[in-house]
């Protein structure tokens, strides 16, 4: 497709987006849960959902037309202003979390900690925008957003108002990505313009980090900024600290960015790796984040319960999950015989286990090879792994590994399935496809494994001399 059709392209997706959302978004006063058909016999339900498959399939087609990035590094960020210009002005989409947001800011403004009581605690004045199985639940992110959300709603004094800064917010995020994202992948031997356009051109951008609003976006502008930092700086113990900030400040939004730290402290020693220059290049990262994540959290008046509001996560249950569709799968397949299975604490319970023997395997592996590379796989494991896997979770790997991975089909791949699971109102399509998405995510996963094994043994195989 030559690159003025992708732009436009794109752009008339955006749009019948932006178009889906004003005519059945995630509204204040919308219902709090639809199912795909009470939505199509609703009013302009069929406009709403074409205008939702249309849209998505536009800017889907548009992102992937152009994988290489187009003319230009310039080029790519003008079409993806373009692409996000029609949501910017729409009501939220294909998401309630904002709503989420607003009143754990209010409670924070409120003097309650929102890690000790869910917003069902008042003064929030807009509890009925919330869902329900989130109303008694404590904040899961980190001090540092529930400091700017207590802000934000300060500032704006009613929800509207607080919806147009988390948005304002939203898109800060993308514009300090925008800016850092390439100077990561020049240090990463990747073409700027392709990791421009594969990260902030993924529909999920548009239609979730900005649409929503969500606040993953400005986790990951800090991220990719600390890691461009660290990956420009080698050696350098200053510019070190600051890339460790940084990345401390990620993970004072959403704990998950703690994953990349380690690989950032590797990617930060100048010269081959040795312990001692880990200690002395690698400390002035940790040390920084340590730093950002506890004055955050001490200057804040807050504590650590936003670590253990994670496992409440755990209350959305979606094939999405690798793990989670293990367990419904399992007990699908027993309840012919008469087994009442419920297999997802196990399923999911060794999936963390899992998790942390990879991620420490992987650490390992990236002594002698890429590190940055190996934090992108590292937060795609972190997701994979994860009792639930939102479709923007996927932003988290992907604005990595565009700037870091030589091969991106793989990712680029399940960004593009990902753009296609969430109405507008947010209505999760794999709540209703559960029956057969489990079993198909299973059967993946076994594909996978046995992938992975048997290149596993070719590798060990001795090669025969000529």
């Amino acid at each position: 497709m030559p690159p003025h059709l992708a732009r436009w392209t794109g752009l008339a997706g955006s749009t019948l987006l932006a178009l889906s959302a004003f005519l059945g978004g995630a509204f204040p006063s919308g219902p709090l849960r639809s199912t795909p058909v009470s939505i199509w016999q609703g009013t302009n339900g069929p406009l709403i959902l074409t205008a939702w498959a249309v849209g998505t399939g536009l800017l889907a087609y548009a992102w992937w037309a152009l994988r290489d990035g187009g003319p230009s590094t310039r080029w790519a960020l003008v079409t993806v202003g373009l692409w996000l210009l029609p949501l910017l002005v729409a009501p939220p989409f294909g998401s309630r979390d904002v709503y989420a947001y607003a009143c754990q800011g209010a409670s924070f403004a409120g003097g309650i900690s929102p890690y000790e009581h869910g917003v069902s605690a008042l003064p929030c004045p807009w509890l009925d925008t919330v869902s329900v199985i989130w109303r008694d639940t404590p904040a899961p992110y980190g001090p540092l957003f529930v400091l700017v959300a207590g802000a934000v709603v300060k500032v704006a004094g009613s929800l509207n108002a607080s919806i147009v800064l988390f948005r304002a917010l939203s898109l800060l995020g993308v514009v300090l990505t925008a800016w850092a994202l390439p100077v990561l992948a020049r240090r990463a031997g990747v073409p700027a313009k392709r990791a421009v356009w594969l990260a902030l051109g993924c529909p999920l951008v548009a239609a979730h980090l900005i649409g929503g609003p969500h606040n993953d976006v400005l986790m990951l502008a800090a991220l990719v900024g600390g890691l461009a930092v660290v990956a420009s700086h080698r050696g350098r113990r200053g510019m070190l600290l600051v890339g460790g900030v940084l990345l401390g400040v990620a993970v004072a939004i959403k704990v998950t960015a703690v994953v990349v730290v380690p690989f950032a402290a590797l990617a930060a020693t100048a010269g081959p790796y040795r312990i001692r220059t880990l200690i002395r290049d690698g400390g002035w990262v940790v040390g920084g984040a340590v730093a950002a994540v506890v004055g955050v959290t001490v200057a804040g008046g807050l504590d650590f319960g936003w670590v253990g509001g994670l496992s409440q996560g755990g209350a959305a249950i979606a094939w999405t999950s690798p793990p989670t569709a293990v367990g419904q799968t399992i007990g699908y397949v027993a309840a012919p015989f008469g087994g009442h299975l419920d297999a997802l604490p196990v399923t999911r319970g060794i999936a963390v286990v899992l998790l942390a023997v990879l991620l420490v395997w992987l650490w390992w592996r990236a002594r002698t090879r890429d590190p940055l590379y190996h934090a992108g796989l590292a937060l795609a494991l972190t997701v994979a792994l994860s009792p639930v896997v939102h479709p923007w979770y996927w932003t988290w790997p992907l604005f990595v590994l565009a700037a870091t991975a030589r091969q991106t089909r793989w990712f680029t791949v399940v960004a593009l399935v990902a753009s296609f699971l969430i109405l507008p109102d947010g209505t999760g399509l794999p709540r209703y496809t559960k029956t057969v998405g489990a079993p198909l995510m299973t059967l993946l996963v076994i594909v996978l494994v046995i992938r992975l094994v048997r290149s596993a043994r070719a590798a060990r195989q001795p090669v025969a001399a000529d």
